[in-house]
């Protein structure tokens, strides 16, 4: 699997890895790079399927290869501890990875994310399933954005939905992986293993998401021995790219928290 690594600020910084959600692209990440980069090297990766390691995945796909396929890419590169952020499916993965690899693991960041699927989204998943199998992929991304940004926020922003749209049809991972990536994310449930989840985890929300209800971090809080939920007011599904700004400086203050976090909201 090819990884990035941004170079190290200082000598012995943290490492980060970001994972980015269902679209898979470490892209994703560009609104936090520079502001990151200065106080982590940062790992930056398409997951498997997508970008730069596209590839047929098997029909049984599921997060533990997920977890599996990044961590042995990072003791390929040497790194044997970092923390993670992670975007709903980033998330979820990244909570598999302290769950089966926990002695690397030091801090989760976790962005949109649940414990189990929501009723509500995955309603969601199913209209954009549907838009998929019956109308194709240009249809599918030309929806995706309804369910990524606040309304307010497209309309200001078309120029820039229209380049998206066209970079993800030029890279689009294919019906099949997609499909497969997606299963695996409506298969995870962690009301049995997130007890056992002792690292700290920055749970962050958007009170606007469409597609993940907020309550959905507050009960992903609440399940986690040691975390700490900060709700944004504004931001949608992408909050890290919508409210970059805002987004930065909560993360960075909470990642840099110590001791542990106590169980309150922000």
């Amino acid at each position: 699997m090819h990884i990035e690594l941004t170079p190290a600020p200082v000598p012995n910084a943290p490492v980060l890895l970001l994972i980015a959600g269902l679209g898979g692209m470490g892209s994703y990440w560009l609104p936090q790079r520079a502001t990151l980069s200065e106080h982590y090297q940062l790992v930056i990766y398409d997951q498997r399927g997508t970008g730069e390691n596209k590839e047929p995945l098997p029909n049984d796909y599921c997060l533990a290869d997920m977890a599996q396929e990044i961590h042995t890419a990072m003791l390929h590169q040497g790194i044997t501890h970092y923390s993670v952020l992670g975007h709903a499916l980033g998330g979820l993965v990244a909570l598999q990875l302290a769950l089966d690899y926990p002695a690397a693991i030091d801090k989760l960041a976790i962005i949109n994310g649940w414990l189990q699927l929501n009723a509500h989204t995955r309603r969601c998943f199913a209209v954009r399933e549907t838009l998929l199998r019956d109308s194709g992929p240009a249809a599918y991304l030309q929806a995706q954005p309804l369910f990524l940004y606040p309304a307010d926020w497209m309309a200001a922003n078309q120029p820039r939905l229209e380049a998206e749209e066209a970079m993800h049809n030029a890279h689009f991972q294919g019906t099949e992986n997609l499909t497969r990536r997606l299963n695996a994310l409506k298969a995870a449930d962690f009301h049995a293993t997130a007890a056992h989840i002792h690292q700290p985890v920055l749970v962050i929300c958007s009170r606007d998401d469409l597609l993940v209800p907020w309550n959905c971090s507050e009960e992903l809080h609440n399940a986690l021995p040691d975390s700490l939920l900060e709700i944004m007011p504004w931001g949608g599904h992408a909050c890290n790219v919508t409210a970059a700004s805002d987004f930065n400086q909560r993360l960075l203050r909470l990642l840099a928290t110590e001791p542990a976090y106590h169980k309150e909201i922000v």
